[in-house]
């Protein structure tokens, strides 16, 4: 390598001239005349003996003048070279963005409560869509009648905490048609569109209030996702804005009233780390993320996070102290892992959000829960067997999550990676602090 490529511009810029036109040589060599490659050949010749000749800078730019002119006479220039090296530098950054996601880190957002307090999914004031009575729809009115958005610093200081307001307001009399799904692109939804009175109105950059789509990346579409249509497909199924707000279709509002008035704190954002179980196999406790397909989770295409409970060959009880035994021992906050998941006390009914072990199905009907939230363990006397190769895992959030107390063991196959670095939002969870 000649040394002076270090020091001297001018030879860099002459090094790349001779790559630029041997790649053109190199592409065009079935179209041009013989006369023609053998021209630029001997150009291209002479002009390498000039780079290692350490001519002076004048000299060399002269040499780079005169293969300029072989080329421009003997090459074909190509179309619209301009847009097709802009194109040829995106589909190599997007190749190597790929190849990043496939064999190291892959991002991944949290959508919803299963894991709180470990990490946390989309949350709003108000919430309407998680209300089971009629005193909780009453708490969710009088929270979004009283919710004031932040002004000033305390806006930027709540914009890094991921807190994002929504408000909308009738610009005069009519009913709530309901909403789009959001225009995605990346991590990031551009617009979602308000039907009022016959009429669209536009939210650009609305945060992310939920909803399968925006954490689905399973495949390319999961980078550049876009849904246009302008109402639900389904209409019994409106998007988690209308949900959460407690919005019904049809229903009046008069010029002035407020339809939208809503916090969001947005999910945690995560990489998951797809290339340590390449070398090893997951560990009980880790957080990890898997697939659901070929599983008896009813959403096939998606990605789940959960925390690892039990391996293939293990046989599992769930303790009416909310205590996992595996082969007959029990678990607890001594356990690598599950430090956080133990460490209630145990005189304290389990509340939503907060460590309170794992509960069974006579625990969650105990304390108020409809039967039916661990159909897999009805109560402590009950060893569910793992079949070899598989995986069961739990959410943290006990009484409101849906996890292998329902469906069950997964295969081992289906593991994506483990989760070991949260980037946003800029939280007392950022970093790789969480267990």
């Amino acid at each position: 390598m000649n040394l002076r490529w270090f020091t001297s511009k001018t030879v860099r810029h002459a090094g790349a001239m001779r790559k630029h036109v041997q790649n053109m040589l190199n592409a065009q060599r079935d179209i041009l005349t013989p006369q023609a490659v053998q021209f630029v050949a001997d150009a291209l010749g002479e002009f390498s003996k000039s780079i290692e000749a350490n001519l002076k800078k004048e000299e060399l730019i002269k040499q780079m003048e005169k293969l300029d002119q072989v080329a421009s006479k003997w090459l074909k220039p190509y179309p619209n070279h301009v847009w097709r090296e802009n194109v040829e530098v995106f589909l190599v950054a997007l190749a190597v963005a790929m190849g990043i996601r496939t064999f190291f880190v892959q991002p991944f957002k949290i959508p919803t409560g299963s894991m709180q307090p470990t990490l946390f999914g989309i949350t709003s004031t108000p919430d309407f869509a998680n209300a089971r009575s009629e005193a909780e729809l009453v708490e969710q009115a009088k929270l979004r009648d009283s919710l004031q958005p932040a002004s000033g610093w305390q806006s930027v200081k709540e914009w890094f905490g991921g807190t994002s307001y929504l408000n909308f307001k009738a610009e005069e009399d009519g009913k709530f048609d309901g909403t789009s799904r959001p225009l995605r692109f990346l991590l990031f939804n551009i617009k979602q569109t308000i039907w009022f009175a016959g009429k669209p109105h536009n939210l650009w950059f609305p945060p992310d209030s939920g909803g399968a789509p925006s954490y689905n990346w399973g495949n390319l579409m999961g980078y550049v996702q876009a849904i246009f249509s302008p109402l639900p497909a389904d209409e019994n199924a409106p998007p988690d804005l209308e949900r959460r707000m407690g919005l019904r279709r049809g229903q009046p509002f008069a010029k002035g009233d407020e339809i939208l008035r809503m916090k969001v704190v947005a999910g945690d954002h995560l990489f998951v780390d797809r290339l340590t179980y390449n070398f090893r196999k997951p560990e009980r406790g880790e957080i990890a993320v898997f697939a659901t397909a070929g599983t008896r989770i009813q959403q096939q295409d998606q990605f789940y996070i959960k925390r690892l409970v039990a391996m293939g060959g293990e046989k599992v009880q769930i303790g009416d102290d909310r205590h996992l035994i595996i082969d007959g021992h029990r678990l607890d906050a001594s356990t690598p892992h599950f430090e956080n998941v133990y460490s209630f006390d145990p005189n304290k009914p389990p509340h939503e959000s907060e460590f309170s072990g794992h509960v069974n199905d006579t625990v969650a009907v105990r304390y108020g829960r409809p039967r039916g939230l661990a159909p897999l363990f009805p109560d402590q006397k009950e060893t569910y067997p793992l079949p070899a190769d598989t995986y069961m895992v739990m959410g943290d959030n006990t009484l409101n999550s849906s996890d292998s107390r329902a469906w069950g063991e997964f295969p081992a196959t289906n593991i994506i990676g483990k989760s070991f670095f949260v980037y946003w939002p800029i939280t007392g969870r950022f970093g790789w602090g969480h267990r």
